[in-house]
């Protein structure tokens, strides 16, 4: 690679752009700019080369049309090693760019800002992304670069190589250049597919190619074991989760950020209601609704204290500080909530290991799922459907009552962020009973009654807390076993998708029971 004499700088980030600028010119590289970079490094007191005065051609179009130029094209893609390139540029008086400093439009923080289509539209850069593809394509001879971070690492380089960098970090640049245009580009797809989505055109399949993308927000010591790597990426436009603030605690590992998905994904459930959730390894160990976050976490809490422990919770109101109290009694990995009082926050402040993630009042969850397997991923969307009252059938010879009622909507909700196969036992608002993950239904209508039979009695209530209780399943009982478990446990009524070739046999099992079953014709596996 010959020493660099020649470097573009077009950007719209023009973070501690003047420092590695003053670095290059003292290095004696002309500096090559355009618009507000170029006054930018001026304002530095540099001498900057303008675009136009290399092209011939002042920019046009608003803004549209600056550097999509053979003057500026030519020199970032010549292969110098190419005789015929070389006398290409001689003929057409064009010097060769050794250096590209490019990062794009902000379209990301303009989608994550809610702003119209049109100015949307005016935030997709093309001259930035056409000029980084070709110096990234022309690595051997150009280097790239898109992130303020790396100034300083290319600046000690051309230093110490005398106006060169290695290959190995021109490739490393140019890898990172076509992945922030990957993510840029999948930004502005996804953008324009919900759009499509909105408008309800379906005579093109526009999810025929799906593009993902994001930036590296954390890297984690390691993933789920030590002997893997991990790191949490942020999608663009993103918000929940992965853009909640953290005010407290040390770094998140990979399995405290998958729990704290969970909790934050079944809280959201029910954000139109005061409510706790509590989980451990990816399943809920209590759900409970209340009239405030300190009720609601107690009442979670109870359903199964010993998995609590070492848990994450997640509220869907302002962390106070009854709630703070409670929660400090017990340790927790994480704590999830929109907002908190200065009170909640001082009364935790000791507790220095627990993880206090705020989301703020707007957080959703996202519309789609992205799960990898070998040589590809599956997407499906997210599972938000609301409960179709219009298709809730009644089959039993009883029909609930209206308490029942209440908790079977309420067990409905929590049935489908429990892993399959999943059985809940809910009462008064709160899960009493959590079956999850099983191979069969009637394992999991087991454990889950087993649970709830070991808290009351480790609470010291002589009444297994399933008594009285409701249960809902994920998907259809199979054979009649699983509803015998649950009738035993003391359940009084059951919501299930219904569905099964054995459904009449389910039916008169629960009316042998003096049951009330209700079926919704819909399913939450969740695996």
């Amino acid at each position: 690679m010959q020493p660099l004499r020649r470097a573009v700088l077009s950007v719209f980030d023009k973070q501690d752009l003047d420092g590695f600028a003053k670095r290059l010119a003292h290095m004696g590289v002309e500096l090559v700019s355009t618009g507000g970079t170029s006054k930018a490094l001026q304002q530095a007191g540099l001498a900057v080369t303008d675009v136009a005065s290399l092209t011939g051609f002042p920019e046009m179009l608003d803004g549209r049309v600056k550097t999509l130029h053979p003057a500026i094209h030519g020199g970032l893609l010549a292969d110098l090693d190419n005789t015929a390139h070389a006398s290409a540029l001689d003929s057409a008086d064009i010097a060769p760019i050794g250096l590209l400093v490019s990062n794009l439009y902000p379209f990301e923080a303009a989608l994550s800002e809610g702003r119209s289509y049109a100015d949307l539209v005016e935030t997709i850069d093309v001259g930035g992304p056409t000029m980084t593809r070709a110096a990234a394509k022309n690595h051997r001879h150009v280097i790239v670069i898109v992130d303020p971070e790396d100034y300083g690492p290319v600046a000690d380089a051309l230093e110490a190589g005398n106006g060169t960098v290695p290959e190995a970090m021109r490739r490393a640049l140019a890898a990172k250049a076509f992945a922030r245009l990957a993510s840029y580009d999948a930004a502005i797809a996804g953008w324009l597919g919900d759009e499509a989505d909105a408008a309800g055109e379906d005579a093109i399949d526009h999810r025929a190619y799906f593009a993902v993308g994001g930036r590296k927000t954390a890297t984690m010591r390691y993933g789920e074991n030590p002997h893997q790597s991990a790191a949490l990426y942020g999608m663009p436009g993103g918000e929940g989760l992965a853009a909640a603030t953290p005010v407290q605690g040390k770094a998140l590992s990979y399995n405290n950020i998958a729990d704290a998905d969970a909790a934050f994904a079944a809280a959201a459930d029910f954000s139109d209601r005061c409510a706790c959730v509590i989980v451990k390894h990816a399943n809920p160990c209590g759900i409970a609704v209340a009239e405030t976050p300190g009720l609601a976490y107690r009442g979670a809490f109870r359903c199964d204290t010993v998995s609590a422990f070492g848990g994450v919770v997640a509220l869907t109101r302002t962390l106070d500080a009854d709630a703070a109290r409670a929660i400090a009694e017990v340790f927790t990995e994480v704590l999830i909530a929109p907002s908190a009082s200065n009170e909640a926050l001082q009364i935790l402040a000791a507790k220095s290991n627990l993880r206090i993630l705020l989301t703020g009042e707007d957080a959703v969850r996202p519309s789609r799922m992205i799960h990898t397997v070998a040589g590809g991923f599956l997407v499906q969307d997210t599972d938000t459907a609301a409960l179709d009252e219009d298709a809730v059938k009644v089959v039993t010879q009883r029909e609930p009552t209206e308490a029942e009622w209440r908790d079977l909507r309420f067990a409905w909700r929590a049935i489908r962020h429990v892993k399959s196969n999943a059985i809940v036992f809910a009462k008064n608002g709160a899960t009493v009973g959590v079956g999850a993950g099983q191979m069969s239904r009637v394992d999991a209508a087991r454990i889950a009654a087993w649970k709830a039979a070991d808290a009351a009695k480790d609470a010291g209530e002589g009444t297994p807390r399933t008594v009285g209780s409701v249960a809902a399943s994920d998907a259809f009982f199979p054979f009649p076993d699983g509803l015998e478990v649950i009738a035993e446990a003391g359940a009084t009524a059951v919501i299930q998708p219904g569905g099964s070739r054995r459904d009449q046999e389910v039916i008169d099992a629960a009316d042998r029971h003096g049951m009330a079953m209700v079926t919704t014709g819909m399913r939450h596996f969740r695996h």
